[in-house]
């Protein structure tokens, strides 16, 4: 009898299918992913795809980008359920005002956001390349930086540019413990703390180094230390430990004390789902044409100076 693994690759191989997953899925899905990576690696692998189905395992803002780069290609999510807090506190028709309010402003939206956003944005950024985004804007020029207002900050403090903040924030990295924190550097006191600048300041204050997914799994792969201590959703730990086996990680709790900090909306996806995406080519993400060309725009924008 056919293993559901074994339907997973008759299916992506009959459909012609590319799978995308980011480091915040579950490890089974990270190992049977094409390609793994961040937000800008995500949106950079969606537009070079040659499939005809995009099997995308992160949510749903992410399925929509690589829909928006890729119009004539189906794209599939596990679970359409799968949403992000982040995006979720930015309603479009609120932030349209929040834009009008503010007409002199240049708008640069974190790719965390709904494709109404996108549309409504000048430039996307992600935590990878947000700080060259912000620094291709010229001094004099005002910004409205959306919808996360921790890594807007962190932007703010670093960079010395003042930004109209909007006030959105993600589940998982708002609930870190700061007790918990200081208590780890205690126990663990050869360790590296890295973090993710979804964090609030109180959180990041600790850290030694900040920085994307990505940056956090390429700076403990150059790092000669033998420790680190994380900061950001708990899936990026099993590829970390996949590739650094003489290495050890440690998960920063939660306020509620518990040291697996986990996106519920990320963890609906599972292989039972992709396997029934893959055979029904269902849930699709749909899109209107004329707000695809205009939520395109921006992410070209960032495409560019992201090269």
């Amino acid at each position: 009898m056919e293993t559901l693994q074994e339907k997973f690759f008759r299916l992506k191989k009959e459909r012609n299918a590319v799978v995308l997953a980011h480091y915040y899925q579950d490890g089974e899905i990270q190992d049977l992913a094409d390609f793994l990576g961040d937000s800008l690696a995500l949106a950079q692998a969606a537009k070079k795809v040659d499939a005809d189905v995009i099997l995308f395992c992160g949510v749903h803002f992410m399925a929509e980008t690589a829909k928006i780069l890729n119009p004539t290609k189906t794209v599939i999510i596990p679970d359409m359920n799968a949403g992000c807090s982040l995006a979720d506190s930015a309603p479009q028709a609120e932030f349209k005002k929040w834009r009008e309010d503010h007409p002199d402003h240049i708008v640069i939206s974190y790719i965390n956001c709904s494709a109404d956003v996108k549309a409504l944005s000048d430039i996307i950024c992600t935590s990878s390349n947000a700080e060259k985004i912000v620094n291709s804007v010229p001094l004099e020029q005002k910004i409205c930086f959306a919808p996360d207002k921790y890594l807007g900050s962190f932007l703010v403090k670093k960079l010395g540019r003042e930004m109209e903040l909007w006030n959105g924030s993600c589940q998982v990295h708002e609930t870190f413990s700061e007790i918990a924190v200081i208590k780890m550097q205690k126990d663990y006191p050869n360790a590296l703390m890295l973090a993710h600048p979804e964090c609030p300041e109180n959180i990041l204050q600790y850290a030694d180094y900040v920085g994307s997914t990505t940056g956090i799994l390429k700076f403990a792969e150059k790092s000669e230390n033998k420790e680190f201590i994380i900061a950001t959703e708990s899936g990026i730990i099993h590829q970390m430990k996949k590739n650094l086996p003489d290495k050890i990680f440690y998960s920063v709790p939660n306020l509620e004390g518990c040291s697996c900090n986990e996106c519920p909306h990320m963890k609906l996806n599972t292989l039972e789902k992709m396997v029934n995406a893959l055979e029904t080519l269902t849930p699709t993400i749909e899109m209107d044409e004329e707000l695809r060309l205009k939520a395109l725009k921006p992410l070209e924008r960032m495409l560019e100076l992201s090269d």
